[in-house]
């Protein structure tokens, strides 16, 4: 069977390599190298645009578009096994290609700088998927790791309302509580939470409450099980697989089975679940899921419900 991962962090590393690294190169500390991934079943992989908020504030515009500029230079290059993904019918002769597809997403508005013509921009290169917040505030919102815990501003607002004409999808990781339920509340846009657990299972601020779960369950949205360490269990350092099924039953006991899906967040995290320490252990956790939950659910988990939701959404 075959995987969608909905979250990596590549691209961040290859901007911040210091050194020559290469998606297609097999022996390159990326967590995630073209070759292991074809091998482990990736069919298609959402490759996040995320500027680190270290970065002074008037470079990340231009980092942003290096990192597009490097998508389409190290991932997508004329003449490699990985194409573009922007629109449903792409999506659907990916099937058929024998091709890896892969799907530009901006993680967090700082870039935009509370520009509205910078998300044209980005969504003219192919940006499709947006999480307004990294962990703190920006023009749009706060994130999780605002004390204040503010909801959307009123610039946030009008790039939601932006992203609902361009048909862009919403991401409400790291997103605090009240930006996500403005989100829910005040917008028609299509919603994910691209690499997020559950709260009950693991109660980091990171992880959505059962409510929001219901939420995401109603809105038909997506709910991507990450690999996030201190997201999948508390002490982190004894974090494993069998603590992620923990999270993927909690789902299904809430009635999510149709929302369940993975954003792995590989290269963006430097601590690994036991058991899942790159791309090449993901046949480690398709054997596990295939022990314990019916076929028809774990295909739908690797690929059918992200395959839908963006069949469904992408223009």
């Amino acid at each position: 069977m075959r995987w969608i991962d909905g979250h990596c962090d590549v691209l961040w590393k290859l901007w911040n390599a210091r050194t020559r690294v290469s998606f297609y190169d097999p022996d390159s500390p990326l967590d995630v190298r073209y070759p292991d991934a074809r091998k482990s079943g990736i069919g298609m992989q959402v490759f996040a645009v995320f500027v680190d908020p270290q970065v002074p504030k008037a470079l990340a515009w231009d980092i942003a578009l290096r990192q597009v500029d490097l998508f389409y230079e190290a991932i997508v290059r004329d003449g490699s096994d990985v194409t573009v993904i922007t629109t449903s019918s792409e999506l659907k002769n990916l099937k058929d290609s024998g091709k890896m597809g892969a799907l530009l997403a901006l993680e967090g508005a700082d870039a935009l700088a509370g520009e509205l013509y910078r998300l044209r921009v980005l969504h003219r290169l192919g940006v499709r998927q947006l999480g307004i917040t990294w962990n703190h505030a920006n023009e749009a919102a706060d994130g999780v790791e605002e004390e204040r815990g503010g909801g959307l501003t009123r610039f946030g607002r009008k790039l939601v309302e932006a992203m609902s004409r361009l048909r862009m999808i919403l991401d409400v990781s790291h997103l605090s509580e009240r930006g996500f339920w403005d989100v829910m509340e005040y917008s028609d846009v299509p919603v994910i939470a691209s690499h997020s657990n559950c709260h009950a299972v693991c109660p980091h601020r990171r992880n959505l409450k059962d409510d929001q779960i219901r939420a995401l369950i109603e809105r038909g949205g997506i709910l991507g099980i990450t690999f996030v360490p201190q997201f999948v269990h508390d002490p982190k350092e004894e974090a494993a697989v069998e603590h992620l099924l923990r999270h993927i039953d909690h789902v299904c006991e809430l009635g999510g089975e149709q929302i369940l899906a993975f954003g792995s967040d590989f290269d963006g995290i430097s601590h690994k679940v036991s058991g899942l320490e790159d791309v090449r252990r993901l046949p480690y956790l398709e054997e596990q899921l295939l022990e314990r939950y019916p076929k028809q659910w774990v295909k739908r988990w690797m690929w059918d419900n992200w395959y839908a939701f963006y069949r469904r959404h992408l223009s």
